[in-house]
């Protein structure tokens, strides 16, 4: 009798479950995902997620030449099934039909789009050294379409008068202003992410994705970025994408109905300590490590369980299907050292493999060069373990920045030191040139702001961006002078660009629009840019640098006899003579040099003026 409960009870629970899953999937559309694959790659195997009302409980056929499957992994969901699909490099391109059979049955069809990889997609060229990168966050850069402004079945509607709420800009908007990105001499844009973000509220930022393979219909069509995309290459601008593997939107449509338990850290909401250094320290313990990479970073950013080799896959899968529909030239990633280490170095080793020319910048937000260093790829850790991760972001140098320029110096560790500095623990990086260098992006203060609108100071953090190691990346609205309390919530550093939008008063996009001051700035930004654009000692060269003295710093860019020298003078109110003899190591090479700023030929390098607060780029030949 004991056995019959227990039995009907195991039973009612089974029904129960059923039904749940029944229920989650009638409320989801079916899907397959990737939506379509390439042949060609390095990797033939692509690893395909069918989502469908007990679509575990079948069985899938592919009659296709070229094609084969080669695993099936059901998992405890039954509305999921994943399926591996061998790619012959003679498959026939075309749309390929999968039948999903219950006995000899088929009781469902499914297809996805086999496509031929377009030529030379494997060896296009990432973001690199040569590069200046200009960030955009698109709902406040432009909108250039109005009529997607709001779209049926996304719950957060525009209103630009709301500070944290959608503003309208869109993809068409960032086209149209391509030629004022190019004319300052910029050679890349960087998106904040523009994936579906379906989201009740505060969702304009675009990091929490609710669909990976969709752009977000309000910033514009999947086909409107890949034409966003080929538009900006025939420009010269390559095109980054904003990707994020530690979270989801909570609104993200498999949240309705996980495919396994372990899908999501924790199941349920517990917030991260956010100390990243317990992922490098030896010393660690394991609640912390724990706690820092699984712990959520909101409620409503579910955090993503990347050891899962199911949602690995889909994640690498996505970049992947990503960098080859669009056709992009680099991937800045979210939030980096949070996720699994391995599961990240695992995506980086992937990508490589397919694209080794591609670069891609990882979000490591740590302050110390001794702990930031950890996450760069091929740094010898003790521990072993090696990222993969070519590019890292130097927010050592900008907090320097944030303070050097406002100090008056003079002290052992203050003023120009703090760069001179940071500067000096470059040896801990094995590859300098791939540090991505910024004052300020979406998640800190302006700069302008920061140096107290004192649009000399930005003038020398300007010029020292541009000709300091690593590739430089300014924030849209910097050249117009836009400022912001970050301290004071993001709403404040996230403005609309004036002129973005019909019926604005001003339009800063022209100088016209522009004050006279706002003018000035581009100009000085634009000279140095151009200036950049073809300096190969900025590009790929050593730098040799002196102690700053008497509020001024030198240093020195140097590649293959070609030389360019920087000299910053951080007085409030001093001009400053300096002798051309404390610099003889490097400056005896040369006879003559051009200020590429003022235009004026230097004749002899015995001695160089410089005005306070301003900064000197000298070309020498």
């Amino acid at each position: 009798m004991l056995k019959i409960k227990v039995n009907s009870l195991w039973i009612l629970l089974a029904l129960t479950v059923t039904l749940n899953t029944v229920n989650a999937a009638s409320k989801i559309k079916d899907r397959l995902e990737p939506p379509s694959w390439w042949i060609g790659f390095k990797n033939p195997v692509v690893q395909l997620m069918a989502y469908s009302e007990n679509i575990g409980l079948l069985r899938p056929e592919i009659d296709h030449p070229g094609l084969s499957i080669q695993k099936i992994t059901a998992v405890k969901n039954p509305n999921y099934l994943f399926i591996d699909v061998l790619i012959d490099d003679n498959a026939a391109p075309g749309t390929v039909e999968i039948e999903f059979k219950d006995g000899k049955r088929t009781k469902k069809t499914m297809s996805f789009e086999l496509l031929q990889r377009r030529e030379g997609s494997a060896c296009r060229e990432g973001f690199n050294s040569s590069d200046a990168i200009y960030l955009i966050m698109p709902d406040r850069f432009a909108n250039g379409n109005p009529s997607n402004d709001d779209v049926p079945g996304m719950l957060e509607k525009a209103d630009r008068d709301a500070p944290y709420g959608r503003h309208g800009g869109d993809l068409e908007g960032i086209i149209q202003h391509l030629d004022y990105i190019v004319d300052m001499g910029f050679t890349a844009i960087w998106l904040n992410p523009v994936l579906e973000n379906n989201m009740p509220e505060s969702s304009y930022h675009g990091y929490a994705t609710t669909d990976y393979y969709k752009i977000d219909p309000r910033f514009g069509s999947n086909e409107d970025y890949k034409k966003l995309v080929e538009i900006a290459n025939k420009k010269g601008l390559k095109v980054i994408k904003d990707m994020i593997f530690n979270h989801c939107g909570s609104n993200h449509w498999w949240m309705n109905d996980l495919p396994t338990d372990d899908w999501i850290n924790y199941g349920h909401f517990i917030r991260s300590n956010y100390r990243l250094s317990t992922i490098s320290d030896p010393n660690a313990s394991k609640a912390d490590l724990k706690l820092a990479t699984e712990g959520w970073f909101d409620s409503s950013m579910p955090d993503l369980n990347l050891r899962n080799e199911l949602l690995r896959n889909y994640l690498i899968q996505n970049s992947i299907w990503w960098i080859e529909y669009a056709g992009l030239q680099g991937i800045r990633q979210d939030t980096y050292p949070y996720p699994d280490k391995y599961a990240m170095a695992e995506w980086n080793k992937r990508i490589n493999l397919e694209y080794p020319n591609f670069n891609i910048v990882g979000e490591a937000w740590i302050g110390d060069p001794s702990k930031l260093c950890y996450w760069q790829k091929d740094f010898p850790n003790a521990d072993g373990f090696n990222s993969h991760l070519k590019t890292i972001m130097d927010f050592p140098l900008m907090d320097a920045m944030h303070k050097a320029f406002n100090e008056k110096g003079g002290g052992w560790m203050d003023g120009l030191m703090r760069l001179y500095n940071v500067l000096a623990d470059d040896h801990l990086y094995p590859d300098v040139n791939n540090m991505l260098v910024f004052p300020e992006n979406h998640d800190v203060g302006r700069i302008f702001t920061i140096l107290n609108n004192d649009i000399r100071k930005l003038k020398m953090a300007t010029a020292f961006v541009a000709t300091v190691r690593g590739i430089p990346q300014w924030y849209y609205g910097t050249e117009i002078l836009m400022s912001g309390n970050g301290y004071e919530g993001h709403a404040n550093i996230r403005q609309d660009f004036p002129g973005g939008w019909p019926g604005d008063s001003t339009n800063a996009f022209t100088p016209a629009g522009r004050t006279n001051q706002q003018n000035e700035m581009v100009n000085y930004l634009t000279k140095i840019l151009n200036f950049r654009k073809y300096s190969k000692p900025i590009h790929h060269g050593k730098t040799l640098h002196f102690i700053p003295e008497n509020n001024v710093y030198v240093y020195f860019r140097y590649l293959d006899g070609e030389a360019v020298m920087v000299i910053l003078n951080n007085s409030e109110d001093e001009k400053r003579t300096i002798s051309g003899d404390r610099f003889a190591e490097i400056l005896n090479r040369y006879s003559k040099g051009k200020d590429i700023l003022s235009g004026q030929t230097l004749d002899t390098l015995d001695s160089f003026d410089i005005e306070a607060k301003s900064a000197r780029i000298i070309e020498l030949n």
